[in-house]
């Protein structure tokens, strides 16, 4: 009697003959696959008919996070609307107060004949990156000479003033931001109208308003615009607010640290301002005429003195010799005979030295004349 399980049971191939046959095909597809791409089709489809699957799936999940959102979504919203609420009206009441503090500068400026003889264009362009070198504050604009850009122009952002057009390239520019050590720009202070001049720092966060008096009126949250007298920058241009002020009393000035009102590091698109004020230039004041001054110049002109003196010295020196010269030949006496010596008398020869003696002393009072 054989004892051989019914044909129900039949397990057919063996368990491991199945486990290494589909280790096989697993392998294969796989390497298949990632060499040459042949189930993209079939995940595909897969994909597709497994779709409605997944997001029945995931619907709890969706309605939990949708409402979680909605609940904070609306909480944002309403804080959000009611802090535009009250800058809106901020704004406003701003607003009518530079109109008619606008209408009263023109009633002014009309009365005292004044004229406003400024004109400025605005360029949009959008920063590209930041330059390389850790130790500088410069970025590069997608704008250049091909689009309008000049050297020098201000650049700023929807909050204000971040920096200055440095370098124009044809289709790019390099600005340098305000917060770079080397950028110095004349500010004034909104509350008192103090004029200064406020720098980067080697920070790189942070502006520095320099040499400013001990006695002069500066808080702490004093707003900083652009004064407009270099004419470079246009005037009221938001540039910085004060942080802290420190006064020594070892010291002249205070030290006064601020901040920019603008994001200059963080941003993105800004307008490079083309500013032309028709203020004439400032007259040039002639040099004076270079004297020779010091301790050289006067023994020059004592050395220039003495040679003229020595030299008119010498003229009437010269005459006064000569005279005294005549004056010994003409007391000798003449020779009396052909071949003959001249006989000079003793009083005469005595005469004649005197003369002699007399001529010195008249040529050297003549050198020193």
């Amino acid at each position: 009697m054989e004892y051989s399980p019914p044909p129900l049971f039949k397990q057919g191939p063996s368990a491991l003959a199945r486990l290494i046959f589909f280790v096989v095909l697993s392998l294969v597809l796989l390497v298949s696959d990632a060499r040459f791409k042949t189930l993209e089709v079939v995940r595909a489809v897969l994909d597709a008919g497994l779709y409605p699957l997944q997001r029945a799936a995931l619907v709890p999940r969706d309605l939990v996070v949708g409402a979680a959102q909605f609940a904070v979504t609306s909480n944002t919203l309403r804080r959000e609307n009611q802090a535009l609420v009250t800058k809106n009206l901020q704004l406003s009441l701003q607003a009518n107060q530079v109109a008619t503090l606008t209408a009263e500068n023109q009633h002014l400026r009309a009365l005292l004949n004044l004229s406003r003889n400024v004109a400025t264009q605005s360029i949009p362009a959008d920063v590209q990156y930041g330059m390389r070198d850790p130790f500088t504050q410069k970025v590069v604009i997608g704008r250049g000479s091909q689009q309008g850009v000049q050297n020098g122009s201000p650049v700023v952002s929807e909050d204000g003033m971040i920096g200055q057009v440095t370098r124009v390239f044809p289709m790019q520019s390099e600005v340098t931001l305000l917060t770079d050590k080397d950028q110095a720009v004349p500010v004034e202070i909104v509350r008192t109208g103090l004029r200064s001049v406020v720098y980067g720092t080697a920070a790189g966060h942070t502006l520095e308003l320099r040499f400013v008096p001990i006695s002069a009126d500066v808080v702490a949250g004093d707003e900083l615009v652009t004064s407009g007298l270099d004419g470079v920058y246009p005037e009221g241009l938001p540039v910085a607010k004060v942080v802290r002020v420190d006064k020594q009393a070892d010291t002249a000035f205070a030290r006064v640290v601020c901040v920019p009102v603008a994001a200059v590091s963080g941003a993105r698109d800004v307008l490079v301002l083309h500013y032309q004020s028709d203020v004439p230039p400032r007259p040039e004041v002639p040099e004076p005429a270079s004297q020779p001054k010091g301790k050289k110049a006067a023994k020059g002109a004592e050395k220039g003195a003495d040679k003229a003196a020595q030299k008119a010295a010498d003229k009437t020196a010269k005459p006064d010799e000569k005279a005294g010269e005549q004056k010994a030949d003409g007391k000798q006496t003449p020779d009396k005979g052909a071949g003959k010596p001249a006989v000079q008398e003793p009083g005469k020869a005595a005469v004649d030295a005197k003369a002699h003696s007399a001529a010195v002393p008249r040529a050297a009072s003549g050198a020193q004349r």
